[in-house]
């Protein structure tokens, strides 16, 4: 219709009001007040008697648009507070769940595992586990012709938002690693990352960590938490491939004793090697020393202290094998429970209060007693609550130590020990410099227990 206008191909448009054209006062300026009466349009809205030919009527116009465009804005926030809420809820609000899930039938507001997304999942956590990298796994996800995520929507025909590219659904490193990443796979719903700018623009922009809606137990996990975190610890470490795109076992973990840098992987052919990075980089004028040493050698000399340190923490406490409860902290978690169900209990009555005091229910002197009440009494319950979540936190110490011992314990029965088990284990490993003299070479090993 714009470019008809511009050509000149009719002389009015008539809409039922101001509204119907554009809330946008922007485009009211721009068009009906602009662009229309260079073309020799004339634009008329029955209901609000607007008409450019009429003089006179500009104002008019001009308030309507203003009008038009704040109930534009009141509705855009209104929506927005209601999707709030569903996410503070934990209700699902997207149009397509992450890959691995797919909407209850009977419940939109819900989602529920996909049996075969999920399995495909849970190998790619397991794959993690095992010291594959993410380009490895693309490969391996490739290789056995699983279509990626986008693919695997379209082929069974549900709405996807993402444009289809003639990539015949392969994977990528960058796929892997948002789904190695996501921690709604653990059963935690996460909504409200990006957001608009504003009702008036399509940018989006990322909203900061502090600001994300995280609900917890909203629906059934495929991964559980323990096998979540092993493998974001394994990623934090940033660790290299040799080309073959698996990791060796101690990657990312070896430090050079001198300098700090990660050693790197080499080899002669027969053996392989760790050698300081920055001697390796550092060209002809060596910034640091080789600090060279057997890659098989040093595995073999941490798997033997990992097990002699694992045997020995259960031996000197054997009462650690057997689950305590702890008491206490089912007592906090309970009481976090009900103060935070009493606490949304305030703010709905604080509302109400506001609603009772605007319809008269209630006169000025009893509504600031009211509220003053009221809010003392969320002040104290907020306080509470915190309080809690601070012991809890700190109880959660010696807990965690308790549970990477338990877990060590059942990796120990493999024959090797795992990549996912010298992960949670260690926190470095410095190589010094071999004593010319002695032949001596000194490893130090920092442990996280």
């Amino acid at each position: 219709m714009i470019e008809a206008a511009k050509q000149k191909k009719f002389q009015i448009i008539l809409c039922k009001s101001q509204s119907r054209f554009t809330r946008d006062m922007e485009l009211v300026e721009k068009y009906i007040h602009g662009l229309f009466p260079i073309w020799g349009i004339r634009f008329i809205a029955v209901a609000d008697n607007a008409d450019t030919e009429v003089k006179g009527n500009k104002k008019a116009r001009q308030i309507n648009g203003l009008v038009n465009e704040w109930y534009l804005e009141d509705l855009s926030e209104n929506v927005r507070m209601v999707f709030d809420l569903k996410r503070k809820e934990g209700k699902y609000i997207g149009g397509f769940p992450i890959y691995g899930y797919r909407k209850d039938p009977a419940d939109k507001n819900h989602i529920i595992p996909d049996p075969e997304a999920a399995e495909v999942v849970r190998q790619i956590y397991q794959w993690s586990l095992e010291g594959h990298g993410r380009q490895n796994i693309a490969y391996l996800l490739n290789q056995r012709g699983i279509p990626n995520p986008t693919r695997y929507k379209v082929e069974r025909g549900w709405t996807c938002n993402h444009p289809v590219k003639n990539d015949f659904g392969l994977w990528n490193k960058v796929t892997v690693g948002r789904i190695l990443s996501n921690e709604m796979y653990t059963g935690v719903m996460i909504q409200g990352r990006r957001r608009k700018v504003s009702y008036k623009s399509k940018v989006v922009i990322d909203t900061p960590e502090s600001e994300w809606y995280r609900v917890e137990g909203t629906h059934e996990a495929i991964i559980d938490r323990a096998t979540f975190e092993a493998v974001q610890r394994g990623l934090r470490l940033r660790s290299r491939t040799d080309g073959s795109g698996e990791v060796h076992l101690l990657s990312g973990l070896v430090k050079c004793a001198d300098c700090g840098s990660t050693m790197s992987k080499c080899s002669n052919g027969k053996r392989a090697y760790l050698r300081c990075k920055l001697y390796a980089d550092s060209g002809k004028e060596k910034l640091c020393t080789r600090h060279s040493v057997r890659l098989d050698q040093l595995i073999d000399l941490i798997s033997d202290r990992i097990r002699y340190y694992v045997q020995t923490y259960y031996q000197l406490d054997p009462a650690d094998l057997q689950p305590r409860k702890d008491i206490r902290r089912e007592g906090l978690e309970q009481e976090q429970k009900v103060l935070a169900a009493q606490l949304e209990k305030r703010s709905q009555a604080l509302k109400t209060l506001y609603l009772d005091r605007v319809a008269g229910i209630l006169s000025e002197g009893q509504f600031v007693e009211l509220n003053q009440s009221f809010l003392e009494e969320k002040s104290r319950l907020e306080r509470r609550l915190q309080s809690i979540k601070e012991e809890l936190a700190e109880r959660e110490q010696p807990q965690q130590q308790a549970d990477l011992m338990e877990r060590a314990r059942e990796l120990l029965k493999l024959e090797t020990v795992p990549r996912e088990l010298v992960v949670g284990l260690v926190e470095k490993i410095e190589v010094c410099e071999r004593d010319p003299v002695t032949g001596r070479q000194e490893i130090k090993v920092t442990w996280k227990f």
